[in-house]
């Protein structure tokens, strides 16, 4: 697939059905010859390097497999759905293999990758949600080539489509739609309680990631998060600036010890 930022405009050798481009418009073209799909993303961070935008191009499915073999990611995104934010998937998990994959690039570009291969994701995975339902209900699913440009368009024709909503889909919705038609509600939920039984605490470069997006957020809206918030994302960043702020309680508290008996 190919991304671009909401009315960038259209790309050379894409077309855009009967009525073409339209500025504001839910774009989606598609390149006869290579069989890409252009989609176009609110608030989508474009990357500046050359290399930042060759991965987006050619190397996203080796990010995007990175993600899916995390231990961590399959366990919480599968398994403990009912206490995880898609955000702590989609941008704290994700964004940290992305900048132990290529360190040498920049925040921006990072973050540019980060979202590319997060909408490819998320957005194949919903395109293939929409036709399964389409399917369920009796309309029929498109087969072939045809059939994920048909399931993209019945997800993004309906809505206008931003990264922020993509941040909050959590990419296993899908596979774990899949696993619970094979799996009978007891059995799933034992498999959730004893993931969830796990979560003792925020790991220290778990808490770390959230005091860093809590900075970006005060940064945004002149406060810092709220442990109060209805917000669940909102009440996660606080609650991982909390964790932050014990863990350097701790080892405070240990230096000023090794100070004291040495």
């Amino acid at each position: 697939m190919e991304f671009t930022p909401k009315d960038k405009g259209p790309l050379p050798g894409f077309k855009y059905g009967e009525d073409g481009y339209k500025e504001g418009g839910h774009n989606i073209g598609v390149n006869n010859e290579t069989g890409e799909i252009h989609v176009e993303i609110n608030g989508l961070t474009t990357p500046q390097s050359p290399e930042a935008t060759r991965i987006c191009k050619e190397d996203l499915n080796e990010v995007v497999t990175s993600f899916l073999q995390d231990k961590t990611v399959l366990e919480r995104g599968l398994f403990d759905k009912e206490n995880t934010l898609p955000e702590e998937l989609t941008q704290l998990r994700m964004g940290k293999i992305v900048r132990e994959r290529y360190p040498e690039l920049s925040d921006t570009d990072q973050e540019a990758i980060r979202q590319h291969a997060i909408a490819a994701m998320n957005i194949t995975q919903q395109a293939k949600l929409a036709l399964a339902q389409a399917d369920a209900e009796g309309g029929g699913t498109a087969q072939g080539s045809t059939a994920l440009l048909d399931g993209v368009r019945k997800f993004v024709n309906v809505r206008d489509l931003d990264i922020d909503l993509i941040d909050r889909i959590n990419p296993f919705d899908a596979a774990y739609a899949v696993l619970a038609k094979a799996m009978d509600e007891k059995s799933l939920r034992q498999v959730q309680a004893s993931i969830a039984a796990k979560k003792v605490s925020i790991p220290r470069d778990e808490a770390v990631e959230l005091t860093a997006s809590a900075r970006t957020f005060k940064q945004e809206r002149g406060r810092l998060p709220d442990i109060n918030s209805a917000d669940a994302w909102e009440k996660r960043m606080a609650e991982g600036m909390a964790a932050f702020m014990r863990y350097k309680a701790q080892e405070l508290a240990a230096k000023q010890s090794e100070t004291n008996n040495g």
